[in-house]
């Protein structure tokens, strides 16, 4: 069982970078409606890459209205409506997915009963028309492209918003299928290998006995092939560029090539500035990648920019708690402190991170000595929740007073 959850947490990897995935070309019937040829499907692009979610769907429900014979259209539409509703459960930060406790941890906010039927009404409409075209044409490259990429958020939405594990992966594996039967047909379709790719360095990953299970069931994995055909897909120019440099940064920070995986979201946030997540992305990377001080700041940087109003969406807790370890990092123990007190501003904020910050500030007040201060966060933090490691590492703490020399068992 342990290995099988481990298994279905890297695989939960193509629910944060595999999903969005479009054709940069179309070879069967009329061509695709895609953003190189459609302003009102490069605009709705735009808008949901700097997450402004709801003229994304706009957009998208006229253009899907317009084309309705059209699956990718469909789809385009079909991931507006899953990154709103993950965004708005809290589901989007990548650190919530550095282990594999948040195969355990639920939303921060239930599911939207309404958005659940939209989304698996889209997914069900766009399998049942891509089924009708392969029944035509079996070797109709678009159809088998499209529902994959369907298959793929249907993966998305069931692992990260319905924590339906099993369910996610049987459809990310028949993403994968569909995509690699595009690319025994056309070679030359670049974005299929998107999928593909993500697949190959997931399973690659695996250890001998995780990948000898999943080859009993026909899968097989190469971590560098994955990693190549992501960078054949990032440099494409290709509409799918942006998501594979997403999709590759992930695994780059995993390997620690933070040098790469930096140029590429870099890159990104640059393009879509209103992205919070983005910018927030960026100073995660520069911290773990040993860049302190540069974390530092950039961390301030997203703070400010927040306050003023230039995202679409702002979450203070998320870079509070960031610019809080990176500050402890760099033995600003004062400052650290004031940043973890930071999230426990914030209104509503996810119970399990405002009990990691509250215990974390106290560990601060500890190393200077402010063991009042510190007992006080350590009481706080049981009161929003007496289970779980920050719990532990509270109770711990009521007992003896952290020290810095300690930084190992920090929550």
């Amino acid at each position: 069982m342990r290995g099988l959850r481990r298994k279905i947490c890297l695989l939960m990897a193509v629910l944060l970078g595999g999903a969005m995935v479009w054709p940069a070309r179309a070879v069967s019937q009329a061509p695709a409606v895609r953003p190189n040829n459609n302003p009102m499907a490069a605009r709705g692009f735009d808008e949901l890459y700097n997450m402004e979610y709801a003229a994304a769907l706009r957009d998208f429900g006229r253009l899907h209205a317009e084309h309705p014979t059209d699956p990718f259209p469909e789809n385009y539409l079909l991931a507006a409506e899953i990154f709103q509703e993950l965004n708005r459960i809290g589901a989007l930060d990548t650190e919530v997915y550095s282990g594999d406790s948040f195969l355990d941890t639920k939303p921060v906010r239930p599911l939207d009963p309404a958005a659940q039927r939209r989304i698996h009404g889209l997914i069900d409409d766009i399998v049942r028309q891509c089924n009708q075209r392969l029944e035509r044409n079996p070797r109709d490259v678009d159809a088998l492209y499209a529902r994959g990429v369907a298959l793929g958020f249907c993966s998305t939405y069931m692992g990260m918003a319905e924590k339906h594990w099993l369910q996610a992966v049987r459809a990310a594996l028949a993403a994968r299928r569909d995509h690699e039967k595009v690319l025994e047909i056309d070679p030359h379709y670049v974005d299929a290998k998107m999928t593909v790719g993500i697949h190959n360095y997931i399973i690659g990953s695996l250890n001998w006995a995780g990948r000898a299970a999943v080859a009993l069931v026909g899968v097989t994995g190469n971590k560098q092939k994955g990693l190549d055909y992501l960078r054949e897909v990032s440099r494409s120019g290709s509409t799918s560029a942006n998501d594979a440099a997403m999709a590759l940064s992930l695994f780059l920070r995993r390997e620690q090539l933070y040098p790469e995986a930096l140029t590429l979201v870099g890159g990104i946030s640059r393009q879509y500035p209103r992205n919070f997540l983005l910018s927030v992305e960026y100073a995660h990377l520069l911290n773990a990648a040993g860049h302190g001080r540069e974390a530092i700041a950039q961390y301030r940087v997203v703070l400010q920019n927040g306050r003023e109003g230039k995202y679409t969406f702002f979450h203070l807790e998320t870079a509070a708690w960031g610019l809080g370890v990176s500050l402890r990092g760099q033995h600003e123990f004062a400052q650290a402190a004031e940043a973890f007190d930071q999230v426990a501003t914030v209104k509503n904020a996810d119970p399990a991170l405002l009990a990691r910050a509250l215990v974390a500030s106290g560990e601060m007040y500890d190393t200077l000595g402010k063991r009042d201060l510190a007992v006080a966060r350590y009481r706080q933090a049981l009161a929003v929740s007496d289970e779980g490691d920050a719990a532990d590492a509270a109770r711990h703490h009521l007992r003896r007073p952290w020290h810095f020399s300690e930084a190992r068992g920090t929550v």
